[in-house]
């Protein structure tokens, strides 16, 4: 694809949480459940510049585990039940909300890094010159 191409500024939550590029909308984000592609199989781009880090799973702790933690005191403070009981209703209800949300929420993050152009902080150095979202490749 020539660089020339100019690419509509797709919301990050329209394409990332639906696994897709972050600039043309149409390739896939992911080779497996949570393993980014190299690129995008449509357009080009690299996405070596993604790097969410541990942001989907800290979402994942902040919003989903409570709700597990809650419903697990709150059985064992109601109940009194014995271990196996919280195996069948605790485990499950944790894996349900915990697991699923992991790859929309990465994909999110990996489509507001390229659409708000983030990059990692350099401090006490002159930044290089900032690749737009229009460039093929990935940002410097």
């Amino acid at each position: 694809m020539p660089s020339t191409h100019d690419w509509p500024a797709l919301p990050p939550l329209h394409t990332g949480i639906r696994g897709r590029c972050p600039r043309c909308g149409e390739g896939h984000l992911f080779q497996g459940f949570l393993k980014l592609r190299p690129g995008c199989e449509v357009c080009g781009l690299d996405y070596s510049f993604a790097d969410p880090a541990d942001g989907p799973a800290f979402f994942v702790i902040c919003f989903a585990c409570v709700p597990s933690v809650v419903l697990a005191l709150w059985i064992e403070a109601q109940f009194g039940p014995p271990y196996w009981v919280h195996l069948l209703t605790t485990l499950p209800f944790m894996l349900l909300t915990c697991v699923p949300p992991l790859r929309p929420l990465k994909g999110w993050l990996v489509a507001s890094q390229f659409f708000f152009n983030a990059e990692e902080a350099r401090f006490g150095a002159a930044a290089p010159p900032r690749k737009t979202r229009h460039d093929t490749g990935a940002a410097a």
